[in-house]
């Protein structure tokens, strides 16, 4: 399964034969030690995805951090997360890509997420509080919101930062579902969010175990 951002929704994508990451090119590569080598992309979104949420741990890990915070700031995001893309959703990449997509799907579409997390709030009072949208709900507020979540990978509690996702995927879900006026399509795509959400969830329960990696 892969999450995709289209046409104003956020859906899963099924495909018979999963594909490899599109390769970001060689300067990501070549900045990332050990990675060169294609068949080590799964090691190399594993190792990013643990610095970048777990800091550096060992004196050894300095300088692939450093590089890797470097790349972050240079080539944005979007060149990592071609390293996660692949990862299971149980896995610390995989939750990783998830939020990535949630917040890439948020900026995009922030008028109708506004319009409805303002419908699905009512109905998910409890999701509401976790999820922490100021009032009123608009569009820059739910932006700050997903920023604020994605923020919280680097300097907050990583569980929390996936509970606060997941509820928030979850009010949207609702929302949605509310406001589909019976339209397949849209029922259909709560109903992904609300996957989303579960395994965002899960991810978190795993993080507070110690067995996200």
């Amino acid at each position: 399964m892969r999450l995709s951002v289209a046409s104003g929704t956020m859906e899963a994508v099924s495909t018979p034969n999963p594909r490899r990451p599109v390769m970001p090119g060689n300067k990501l590569f070549e900045s990332l030690p050990g990675a060169a080598d294609p068949a080590t992309v799964t090691e190399a979104a594993h190792r990013t995805a643990e610095l970048l949420v777990r800091g550096v741990r060992k004196s050894e890990d300095a300088e692939v951090h450093a590089r890797v915070v470097k790349l972050a700031d240079e080539y944005g995001l979007d060149e990592l997360a071609e390293l996660w893309s692949d990862s299971p959703a149980d896995s610390l990449p995989g939750a990783l890509w998830r939020l990535y997509v949630l917040r890439s799907w948020v900026h995009a579409n922030a008028d109708e997420v506004s319009r409805e997390f303002s419908t699905g709030r009512s109905y998910a009072e409890v999701h509401a509080v976790v999820a922490g949208v100021a009032e009123p709900p608009g569009p820059r507020e739910v932006r700050d919101m997903v920023d604020a979540v994605l923020r919280g990978v680097a300097t907050g509690d990583f569980a929390t930062t996936l509970d606060r996702a997941a509820a928030f995927a979850r009010i949207i879900a609702t929302g949605r579902a509310h406001l589909a006026d019976d339209g397949h399509d849209r029922v259909l795509s709560a109903a992904k969010l609300v996957e989303t959400a579960d395994q965002l969830q899960t991810a978190a329960r795993a993080e507070r175990a110690g067995q996200l990696w």
